[in-house]
């Protein structure tokens, strides 16, 4: 299951050489159900896995999500609060190969819809083993909204993935509890700390550091450079095969996802490693949360270089 507080219809519009500040001129636009937990809840399902997602979604323009997981295959376990689920602009650029988000705070939530939403994770049968808390907390949430529930879920024997920034991901890092997969990028990380982590020592020594404190697996993402995937046992770095990027927008949920899916399947660390990051690099060769077919994506965690980081020790 993932969980997404704080969905966003997704404007992507590809605009080739834009500037700041002038009239541009946009060559296509098209419009997604998005959100990090719900990007992650597609690209499972399109590798094949059972997937339900969960969170609070605006009943004013509910559609596109819906349309979304009926096409998916996605159990639509969402609370339905009053109001339009927010919109995110995406400035896809392909002469430079970089995007450009503008995201606004979201619906503010009541107390009441916080409730029901907490009453359907507490809900879900035994065999939901995986839950993963994703994105930005909306105005109304506490920041320490998922550090309370991964104390929770853990509890309930559930394996439990964070995926956010900010003061939610500070908040989660500091519990007692935290959960058994943390996947940050760099600057959210070094957000979360409250300094820069400038040498791959610093970023190893960090994911160290919370493992020690209950994780079982860090993974770092350091955008076209790679990913450092840290266990209690390993360490690995992964470099991503070159691939023609149409958007950037979802390459770390499809790490998520592809690390949740490499869970499920009992793989060790490096074949963990190939397949996040196939999924990633896959999923940046489309616009919108899609994996591309089963035999492109293992011909791309077959190029995936997979090397060992510093050795760590006990």
């Amino acid at each position: 299951m993932t969980v997404t507080l704080n969905p966003a219809l997704d404007l992507t519009v590809q605009a080739g050489g834009w500037q700041r500040g002038e009239v541009n001129a946009a060559q296509g636009a098209q419009q997604d159900a998005g959100g990090k937990g719900v990007n992650v809840a597609a690209i499972l399902a399109d590798w094949g896995a059972p997937v339900a997602a969960t969170g609070l979604l605006g009943r004013d323009n509910a559609a596109p999500f819906e349309t979304l997981f009926r096409d998916k295959g996605v159990s639509d376990e969402f609370v339905r609060v009053p109001g339009a689920t927010r919109v995110g602009l995406k400035i896809v650029d392909p002469t430079r190969g970089d995007t450009t988000d503008l995201n606004l705070p979201g619906l503010t939530v009541s107390a009441r819809a916080l409730a029901h939403l907490q009453a359907t994770l507490r809900s879900q049968p035994a065999g939901v083993e995986v839950v993963a808390l994703c994105g930005s907390l909306p105005p109304g949430v506490h920041a320490s909204f998922y550090a309370e529930e991964v104390a929770r879920l853990r509890e309930q024997g559930r394996f439990v993935a964070l995926d956010t920034s900010g003061e939610a991901l500070r908040a989660a890092l500091t519990a007692d509890t935290l959960p058994q997969l943390i996947k940050p990028n760099i600057h959210e990380l070094e957000t979360a700390l409250g300094h820069p982590l400038t040498t791959d020592a610093e970023v190893l020594a960090a994911a160290r550091d919370l493992i020690r404190r209950g994780a079982e697996l860090v993974a770092v993402s350091q955008g076209e450079r790679g990913a450092l995937l840290v266990t209690a046992r390993e360490a690995v770095f992964a470099r991503p095969p070159r691939v023609t990027v149409q958007s950037t927008v979802g390459a770390g949920d499809a790490m998520v996802a592809g690390l949740i899916s490499a869970h499920l399947d009992g793989l060790n660390l490096e074949s963990a490693a190939r397949r996040a990051t196939s999924f990633s690099a896959g999923s940046i060769t489309r616009l919108g949360a899609h994996l591309p077919p089963r035999a492109d994506l293992d011909a791309l965690a077959a190029q995936v270089q997979v090397e060992p980081a510093q050795p760590l020790t006990a």
